[in-house]
């Protein structure tokens, strides 16, 4: 079915990045209330993207260089992806009638917003609509629930993998934290189709049933589902853990390189505990950040039992 017309927004990365973009487009919802409001993203994202009530319907994009608008241009494109040249390049090959981007030197023509680096990335698309005279809500972060059942109700949930080796713990610790709280709760191990050895590898380790894997067995929906249902999730800087924070699930979170400050969950949730040793480093790099490592599996234990133990609700 070809697009017309409306509001077009561009955000063609991640889970999570997906996930810190919901507060800037429910603004954009309320601001254009009536107008067609697509979403370029991934096709992988699909089943997140429908529970966002903001989104009338998703274009397919895998990433940069990959935007295609069929039809007339759109009234209003919005760029959420990134401060440019590529993804300003992107939208204006659209020929939208108005342009909310940040600044950049390679389109001296195109105003926006100056970039600061030293943001929240919830605040930073907010402030971006703020700046265009758009109303917005940092807390607005809640998903609805998910379509169907969670296949593991009740779980703590252990996501082991990361987009990129420095945000990934390693996994022989990730299986001492399972091994010590499964004697007590129902462990599973969560991943995408490419982490299912990742995930058999904890499990193994850990001595969990083979029935605890459910890297690769479950969708986007389904992983949803896992989190919403769970008992407690332990997870890296992941989608998975912006799932947690837009489920109000409990959640102890393995912080590095990238500091809490920009990707973590809201200041004032008690149920998330963020572990971080103040280091700094590469998010791209091919090896677990230094930083990382040093969180050792005492204080994630420990962390995990002490959310267990007090019984911080949902919410």
């Amino acid at each position: 079915m070809a697009v017309t017309g409306g509001i077009l927004v561009l955000r063609a990365l991640g889970l999570g990045d997906l996930l810190t973009a919901v507060p800037a487009l429910r603004a954009l919802r309320r601001a254009f209330d009536g107008e067609r409001l697509v979403l370029a993203a991934p096709e992988g994202l699909r089943d997140i993207v429908e529970l966002i009530d903001a989104v009338d319907e998703l274009l397919p994009t895998a990433g940069l260089g990959e935007l295609s608008w069929p039809g007339e241009p759109p009234r209003l494109a919005v760029n959420l992806h990134g401060r440019g040249p590529e993804s300003i390049h992107d939208l204006l090959a659209r020929e939208p009638v108005e342009l909310i981007t940040h600044r950049h030197p390679d389109f001296p023509g195109v105003e926006g917003l100056e970039w600061q680096d030293d943001l929240h990335e919830v605040d930073r698309w907010c402030r971006l609509l703020e700046a265009a005279h758009l109303t917005t809500d940092r807390s607005d972060l809640a998903l609805p629930s998910p379509p169907g059942p969670s296949p593991a109700s009740g779980a703590v949930v252990i996501h082991p993998g990361a987009a990129y080796a420095a945000r990934r713990w390693p996994p022989d610790r990730f299986a001492r934290v399972a091994a010590e709280l499964a004697s007590r709760h129902r462990v599973v191990v969560t991943g995408s189709v490419a982490e299912v050895g990742l995930a058999r590898e904890v499990a193994e380790a850990a001595g969990l049933p083979e029935d605890a894997v459910l890297a690769g067995d479950t969708g986007l929906a389904e992983l949803a589902a896992t989190v919403a249902e769970a008992e407690l999730v332990i997870c890296g800087d992941t989608g998975v853990g912006h799932l947690a924070t837009a489920y109000g699930t409990p959640s102890v979170l393995l912080f590095g390189p990238t500091p809490p400050c920009r990707w973590g969950p809201p200041s004032g949730a008690r149920q998330h505990t963020v572990l971080w040793v103040g280091d700094v480093g590469d998010p791209h790099a091919d090896r677990p950040d230094a930083g990382l490592l040093l969180l050792r599996e005492e204080r994630v234990i420990a962390a995990a039992e002490e959310l267990l133990r007090t019984g911080v609700s949902h919410g």
